[in-house]
């Protein structure tokens, strides 16, 4: 690849680098924008609908489905044993997830059958209809439930570790030893999950999912139909909204919808209820940290042996890569001499828990930045110097490796930090608001100043790939499909913009197309906040082929060398003739030039041995920071935020518009986890937090009074990225941090700053409330 490709181009100019708009942002605004439910009803469309248990662990002695049979618009009514294949939808081929549910039960809304009906309303109402009895069984749903049970692992764990920690952990003059409890989270996307299934002839199906991974779709429906992947074609042109909730969780819809739809030979629509959605569909995972850290009065960390249990739900789905990754970031952005941590993935009485906008990343800095909390009470320093003191050194400093035995590249995070500790006014802020809280009785108010460094790649390396399918036509217009997903991000947006970019022709000139399994195969998820990097690369490399023979037929025709032949916007200039873009490739395919290519790419660099605890996981790090003031309500545990400061490495960015709203987005969703977004499951094992009336997302009026995002325009990516540009989907979640951490100093100051607060995840007014008044007593 010819680096000069990415180094030569100024940042913030042409295509690639352009503020333009989302390429459906009219459509969303209008309401035109087609998702799967807008398509039209094929002819003889009937429903599915879901028939759950009502326990959250029991044998299943007897299902009568009589009654449901016989209700009104009901056309079939599916079980175990109508599934032509393998009754199984496990993610990770460890074939612990059926289907449906067949002789045990073990969470509460676990599906047992599907009822096929003429209306959606028809096959809920008939749905509730089954007579099911059941032996229960001794249940849990919570981490520690399921130690206090003995409860199995779900997967294999982790352990990553550096130096001596078990024995180091004695050599320092300061220590702590304490927990914290990490909430989960609910996705509320705002489109739910949802499959259409159309038969066709021989074993052939078509289906259109909401997933953020196409072929594994393709792949589970082959799986539970018993048929070749070659039969099943899953499209996906646009997601109301994802977050990490559709990339396995969509198995089941697609996969009964498909399987009805075989069956009967009539195309069949799955589309749950927003309370079947949330009780079916997998969350973000708890967390519990047990930490021993012991430190020098400086604040600068000696050694950590800390153990991330996380609540997984009945079965292992995606939970293994979750805590990995967890470990993976209980650094932060922090060097630690000796380390050690672990994970353990409980199993539990609840429903699988799965992906989730960082992947288990976030629970992983939370917890660091606990850690840094504690030393910072300990030691009496500012939070924001003890942070400084322990970051990732710069080559030669002997801090600059990782736990898992990765060296930090490429780092900013210091200037970064400096830069927003400036801007921010940070000094200066806090001052006053230590002034204000010692004059003020009731209105407390906390200021916290949070980095953040994520590691860029799926750690399962060959996931680390990606094809993409250019077509450019002989009238000058541009087609273009490739293996990533559009869930609102404006991936479709940049990687067309890569296109416009190497013909340099106008973004309007290129058709993008919806990701479909029959032109791109073998496709990773759209996850890992790797889209773009790996999409975009595979695009590139599509255009760069069929480039290569457009110059070659442009060296014949014109008899002219290579170095005479100049893509400019919409024309290219031939020795001294300039020609239009359009006139020149229809010469071209009069010519017989091939005007269709295949990309590929695949991530370098990267390697990971996971028993060994040693690799090179992340090609890349993408760094930020943030700065969060809050007041509190000492009587209530009310809470605002006043201000938020944000400034964010995203490289040389492809898109700022398109950057800043994904970093606003992910801000408030990582200030939702932190705050209101609380799931709670009653004695029975049932999720009670399962709409919107007890489940609370940010509102607009939660979003920061002042908020201002800068991206930082000097940084660029220190690998060969598409135009130099970093990842920008998921670090941006954690930068809330910030505002959990400012929450904490305003209770702190109770107890005059004394002690730390230990604010568990999520902070909700309760729990803001119990902490003042804990620190009362003190």
């Amino acid at each position: 690849m010819d680096k000069s490709t990415f180094d030569t181009r100024p940042a913030i100019t042409g295509p690639m680098h352009a503020s333009l708009r989302h390429d459906s942002a009219h459509k969303h605004v209008t309401g035109s924008a087609e998702y799967i439910d807008d398509i039209p009803d094929p002819a003889g469309l009937l429903h599915a609908a879901l028939g759950l248990s009502d326990r959250a662990h029991a044998k299943i002695l007897s299902v009568d489905l009589d009654a449901v049979r016989a209700a009104p618009g009901v056309v079939a009514v599916m079980t175990a044993e109508d599934i032509p294949g393998e009754n199984d939808v496990a993610a990770t081929g460890q074939h612990d997830e059926p289907l449906l549910a067949t002789d045990l039960v073990q969470f509460h809304g676990q599906p047992i059958f599907c009822v096929i009906a003429e209306t959606r309303d028809a096959g809920r109402r008939a749905a509730r209809l089954a007579s099911i009895v059941y032996e229960d069984l001794p249940h849990w749903t919570d981490i520690a439930g399921a130690r206090e049970n003995g409860a199995p692992l779900v997967c294999e764990p982790m352990t990553l570790r550096r130096g001596e920690a078990e024995t180091e952990i004695e050599n320092a003059p300061l220590r702590v030893k304490a927990s914290m409890e990490i909430g989960g989270q609910e996705h509320f996307y705002l489109e739910s999950h949802i499959a259409l299934a159309i038969p066709g002839e021989d074993d052939d199906v078509t289906v259109w999912s909401s997933t953020q991974h196409p072929s594994e779709v393709q792949h589970m429906v082959a799986h539970v139909l018993g048929i070749a992947s070659h039969a099943v074609e899953v499209k996906t042109r646009r997601m109301g909204g994802g977050f990490g909730g559709k990339e396995t969780q969509g198995n089941q819809f697609a996969a009964l919808a498909a399987v009805a739809a075989k069956k009967l030979n009539r195309a069949i629509k799955f589309r749950p209820d927003r309370d079947e959605d949330m009780s079916v569909t997998g969350k973000r995972h708890d967390f519990r940290v047990d930490y021993d850290v012991s430190f020098h009065e400086d604040g600068t960390i000696h050694a950590l042996d800390a153990i991330y249990a996380a609540r997984c739900g009945y079965s292992a789905d995606l939970s293994g890569p979750v805590t990995d990754r967890a470990l993976f970031h209980a650094d932060s952005s922090y060097f630690y001499p000796h380390v050690r941590v672990a994970s353990q993935p409980l199993k539990t009485h609840t429903v699988s828990n799965t992906a989730f906008r960082g992947f288990g990343g976030p629970q992983g800095m939370l917890g660091a930045e606990r850690i840094i909390e504690e030393i910072a009470y300990a030691t009496g320093l500012d939070p924001l110097d003890v942070r400084k003191r322990n970051f990732y050194g710069q080559p030669g400093s002997g801090r600059t490796l990782t736990p898992y035995h990765q060296e930090v590249e490429h780092n900013i995070l210091a200037s970064l930090v400096d830069e927003l500790e400036a801007s921010s006014d940070y000094r200066a802020r806090r001052e006053e608001i230590t002034a204000f809280n010692e004059q003020s009785p009731v209105i407390r108010k906390g200021i916290a100043l949070t980095p953040v460094k994520f590691g860029i790649s799926f750690t399962m390396t060959a996931y680390n790939q990606a094809g993409a399918l250019v077509h450019v036509y002989n009238d000058g217009s541009i087609h273009l499909n490739h293996g990533g997903t559009e869930m609102g991000q404006g991936l479709y947006t940049k990687v067309a913009q890569v296109v416009a970019d190497c013909f340099q022709v106008d973004i309007d000139r290129i058709k993008i197309t919806a990701t479909t399994t029959g032109k791109v195969p073998n496709t990773s998820a759209t996850a890992a906040s790797s889209g773009t990097d790996l999409n975009g690369m595979a695009a590139y490399d599509a255009c760069r082929q069929i480039k290569e023979r457009l110059i070659d037929f442009a060296c014949r025709q014109w008899n002219v060398t290579k170095d005479e032949v100049e893509f400019l916007p919409n024309r290219l200039r031939i020795g001294d003739e300039i020609v239009p873009f359009d006139t020149f490739v229809r010469a071209a395919y009069y010519d017989r030039v091939q005007l269709s290519a295949a990309g590929f790419y695949q991530t370098p660099k990267i390697h990971w041995d996971r028993k060994a605890g040693r690799g090179h996981p992340f090609y890349y790090f993408a760094y930020g920071a943030s700065c969060s003031e809050v007041s509190i309500d000492t009587l209530t545990g009310e809470y605002m935020v006043d201000r938020v400061d944000i400034l964010h490495d995203v490289g040389r960015s492809l898109n700022p518009a398109l950057d800043i709203g994904q970093i606003e987005g992910g801000f408030v969703q990582g200030m939702g986890w932190l705050t209101t977004e609380e799931l709670w499951w009653d004695g029975k094992g049932r999720l009670r937090t399962h709409a919107p009336s007890t489940y609370k997302i940010p509102l607009a009026s939660d979003r920061p009074k002042i908020f201002n995002v800068k991206l930082a325009e000097w940084a660029e990516n220190g690998e060969p990225t598409i135009g130099r540009s970093k990842a920008v989907g998921e670090p941006p979640f954690m930068l809330a941090i910030s505002v959990l951490e400012a929450l904490s100093m305003a209770v702190a100051s109770i107890a005059d700053y004394a002690v730390c607060p230990r604010l568990d995840a999520p902070a909700t007014p309760e729990r803001v409330l119990v902490a003042v008044e804990r620190l009362k007593q003190m």
